[in-house]
């Protein structure tokens, strides 16, 4: 017999986030369709406030509910002292603030370019990076990008871009 198509519309749609299997997919439908608590009301509630409240900081690209200002990464002076990371994503902010290594500013790119997946510099969030770097006076530039093609491809590409600045890369 077959799954009901409004479950397996449900499962699919789960299916497609990231990590998250076909049967990963079926557990989290089957146990918010069961759930007598209230969750998935509390699960609808908090994507619709996601949607409408969370955007990108126009000045890093961290996720933030500021509506039309800068994130708190930004807004802390404690963090203006000259560093900037540059990473692929939110995920590796994350990472690197449960580590505790790094107090610096970070520059969220969005990807990395890619030749294969059709992504170009066009494509990342580099257009106002000349602008931090002078504004923020930032002096040490760290990326933390994966150790992969695209990734050296993505820092060889920044630093060839920002070469005319007295910017230590690390």
């Amino acid at each position: 017999m077959q799954m009901n198509p409004k479950i397996e519309k449900l499962v699919k749609q789960f299916a497609k986030l990231p990590r998250v299997g076909n049967r990963a997919a079926r557990r989290i439908v089957l146990a918010l369709m069961q759930d007598k608590t209230g969750r998935i009301d509390k699960l609808i509630d908090a994507l619709n406030d996601a949607r409408e409240n969370i955007c990108p900081c126009p000045n890093c690209g961290i996720l933030t509910d500021r509506a039309n200002g800068a994130c708190e990464y930004c807004h802390d002076a404690g963090r203006a002292n000259g560093m900037l990371c540059i990473v692929r994503d939110m995920a590796d902010v994350w990472t690197l603030e449960k580590s505790g290594i790094f107090n610096g500013r970070y520059h969220i790119l969005g990807g990395m370019l890619s030749g294969v997946a059709g992504v170009t510099p066009d494509d990342l969030n580099l257009g106002n990076l000349p602008a931090r770097i002078a504004n923020e006076k930032i002096t040490e530039i760290i990326f933390a990008l994966p150790n992969t093609v695209e990734g050296k491809t993505t820092q060889q590409y920044i630093i060839s871009t920002l070469g005319d600045t007295n910017v230590r890369f690390t």
